[in-house]
């Protein structure tokens, strides 16, 4: 964790030191690609950020708000990492509310019998892109 003299950090060192992206790269692409928030913000990856700011982070379909407790330019293990920020109560109901439909539209019902000749002409004729 970074010295109470240092009292902000870069916005793309921060993502990847609290393990939300793999790379700094992939941090500044999603930063860049407007995935990243600051305080409802779009933001720059040299972004300063300090402690208290509230981030929007959506990486594919999980979205999160959090807020930042602590700074840090090193990349340390997920114990510490979990330590920099705090998801807010509203980011967790919601990706747990998410989570539940995602779960309820995946269990779909499997039909009676596999598809016979004509079934299968039917579907393939359904999906098939136009050849000419």
């Amino acid at each position: 964790m970074v010295a109470a003299s240092e009292l902000r950090t870069r916005l793309d060192k921060w993502l990847w030191a609290a393990r939300f992206f793999k790379t700094r790269g992939l941090a500044t692409d999603a930063i860049n690609g407007g995935k990243v928030r600051v305080n409802n913000q779009r933001v720059k990856p040299a972004r300063a950020v300090h402690v208290g700011d509230r981030l929007e982070i959506q990486r594919g379909w999980q979205h999160l708000t959090v807020v930042i407790m602590a700074l840090s330019t090193r990349r340390g293990p997920a114990t510490e990492a979990v330590q920099l920020y705090q998801e807010t109560a509203e980011s967790i109901a919601k990706r747990e509310q998410e989570a539940e439909q995602r779960r309820s539209a995946a269990s779909t019902p499997h039909p009676a019998k596999r598809p016979d000749k004509h079934d299968r002409r039917r579907i393939v004729r359904f999906t098939r892109r136009d050849m000419r």
